[in-house]
């Protein structure tokens, strides 16, 4: 039964990952200057250790599009670069695309694309606060900013504990 929601939400999912990849890549003129050569590429983002316990997180296909944006794929073309990205923390992994927090990642293929990938990893970043004030203003979007970064460390000490715990027990 689970397998059955894992296997209709995913894509759904995905499809929300790359439009917010795509809302920043659209934001920044030079992150989509850089990707727009590779138009017709695609990246397979594969999510290594994810944990057993959890259902299935199949890889997601991205295909560069000539404006320089990401376009989910449901098929399996030949890649032209593999991310993987180290998951085996699935709860640190979310509090840190939210914090800024860079995880593991592997890239495998194409240098000049890797090294492009590698580039738009390093330097772009998801404005939250900005996109929070549009809707909220900008005090309040600079006070819920303040409380989500407090409570996204608080919570990364606690995973971090946690995890530390269980490595001192065997487990």
């Amino acid at each position: 039964m689970i397998q059955d929601w894992s296997t209709l939400l995913a894509p759904a999912v995905q499809d929300r990952i790359a439009l917010l990849l795509n809302h920043v890549l659209s934001r920044e003129s030079v992150a989509t200057d850089r990707l727009r050569p590779h138009a017709g590429r695609v990246l397979r983002v594969h999510l290594a250790g994810w944990p057993a316990l959890l259902p299935a997180a199949p890889d997601m296909l991205l295909a560069i599009t000539p404006a320089g944006l990401f376009e989910r794929l449901d098929g399996a073309p030949e890649e032209a670069l593999r991310i993987e990205v180290d998951a085996s923390n699935p709860a640190a992994l979310a509090l840190g695309a939210l914090t800024g927090a860079k995880p593991g990642v592997q890239v495998q293929g194409d240098a000049a694309l890797a090294g492009d990938m590698s580039w738009l990893m390093d330097n772009l970043r998801w404005d939250i606060e900005d996109d929070l004030a549009k809707l909220v203003g900008p005090m309040p979007a600079r006070q819920l900013a303040r409380w989500s970064q407090a409570a996204a460390q608080a919570c990364g000490a606690l995973a971090r504990g946690a995890a530390g715990l269980m490595k001192s027990r065997g487990g």
